[in-house]
């Protein structure tokens, strides 16, 4: 299980690669890549910093790797979460699932993201023309989280 919250960008490709090479009796490895946007609800977003408490935040992603973990019979996870400052385009984060077979890899990998996004301590403030706002939770997120419940 490799669960890291850095600022620097990471390979997904590599990632990828690293988790097959750890899990060399997966039958399939799903992943989620998810970006910085250049829209966001009707306004242009010129960036976006991302802030969050290191101990909170590693604490909550291995709890939620956990559940996945106890939910289906998983092989290893990576989840990768930027922080700090951040461009149109530019990676977020990653979560990328190994299992024996699709189904479970598909199942988990959105279980760990849903989870993330409701559970997982990151604020996000966006810079758009009109100045800086603080990105609040999203119903469908929260919509999203509940089915797995």
């Amino acid at each position: 299980m490799k669960i890291q919250v850095q600022e620097q960008d990471f390979d997904v490709g590599g990632e990828l690669a690293a988790l097959a090479a750890g899990a060399p009796d997966a039958g399939g490895i799903a992943s989620f890549l998810g970006l910085v946007r250049e829209t966001s609800d009707g306004s242009a977003v010129a960036g976006m910093t991302l802030e969050h408490y290191p101990a909170m935040t590693r604490k909550a992603l291995e709890d939620i790797v956990a559940q996945a973990a106890a939910r289906w019979m998983l092989r290893d996870v990576v989840v990768i979460h930027r922080v700090g400052a951040l461009q149109p385009g530019d990676r977020i984060v990653l979560v990328a699932v190994a299992s024996a077979h699709r189904g479970e890899a598909f199942a988990a990998c959105e279980f760990i993201m849903d989870m993330l996004k409701t559970q997982a301590p990151f604020w996000k403030k966006e810079r758009t023309p009109a100045g800086e706002r603080w990105v609040e939770a999203r119903a469908s997120d929260d919509a999203a989280a509940r089915r797995w419940r």
